[in-house]
């Protein structure tokens, strides 16, 4: 009996011992799974979290589609960064933890073409109109800014005229596809656009057909919030972090 007593009594310390060694573990890695519009702002911050802190921060880079199968396999990692849209839906269906969403940026879609090429008027509804049934090739992506401009496009009753000289991108920025000469003109989330800097940014969509992605955190519900992912969300919430997400085009969501 207290040969039994004295094996449980190890068995119970190994336990524990590998438990908090798990944990110290979590609290120095964090593996996140995001969309690319804010990824420019991201990595520029990153070095330094990770030099101050000790954290390693690994960032898979995926397309909407992409992280959304991940998350339903429970293969996303400590951390999601996608539109809410996706966040409140996915926690719906109880993939992401309920109450975990926190806010982190705003960003409108934006338009790029080649340099070196006309620049058609885009202030308004009927100059992007105009702009879309002239151009040859028109490019999105898959994401949110997609999603609005497919349902725009049924609105504003031109996906019919345009749905042949459309290229939906999956897999690369739009830019790149502009880039190459493959369309006139491209659609995409504004970091996105301005992370090519071969093409000509354009400007945003004209106010009265303009659509802001709100982009946010959750954690899978498979996970549990690490002080190592809190750190991490502080630091790109934080007001010194705003410069930097602003000059790619992003505003710092509340």
């Amino acid at each position: 009996m207290k040969v039994r007593t004295y094996i449980n009594t190890i068995l119970g310390g190994l336990l524990a011992w590998y438990s908090l060694g798990a944990n110290a573990l979590d609290d120095k890695h964090i593996q996140v799974t995001a969309s690319v519009a804010f990824k420019a702002p991201y990595l520029e911050m990153v070095q330094d979290f990770e030099k101050k802190t000790g954290i390693k921060v690994d960032t898979s880079w995926l397309p909407t589609v992409e992280i959304v199968d991940l998350i339903k396999k429970g293969q996303a990692g400590d951390l999601v960064i996608l539109s809410g849209t996706n966040i409140d839906d996915l926690t719906k269906q109880g993939f992401l933890l309920a109450g975990s969403r926190t806010n982190y940026v705003n960003s409108g879609i934006g338009i790029g073409i080649r340099k070196n090429t006309p620049k058609p008027n885009i202030q308004t509804k009927a100059d992007l109109k105009n702009t879309l049934l002239n151009a040859k090739s028109i490019a999105y992506s898959t994401g949110p800014s997609g999603v609005y401009l497919s349902k725009l496009f049924e609105d504003m009753g031109v996906a019919e005229q345009i749905r042949p000289k459309l290229k939906i991108i999956q897999g690369e920025p739009v830019g790149a596809v502009v880039q190459r000469g493959e369309a006139d003109i491209g659609f995409q989330q504004i970091p996105e656009i301005l992370s090519v800097p071969e093409i000509e940014y354009l400007g945003p969509l004209p106010a009265d057909v303009q659509y802001i992605t709100t982009f946010a955190f959750a954690i899978p519900s498979n996970k549990s919030k690490t002080s190592a992912v809190e750190a991490w969300i502080s630091t790109l919430k934080s007001p010194q972090a705003a410069p930097t997400i602003q000059r790619y085009g992003l505003n710092p969501s509340p």
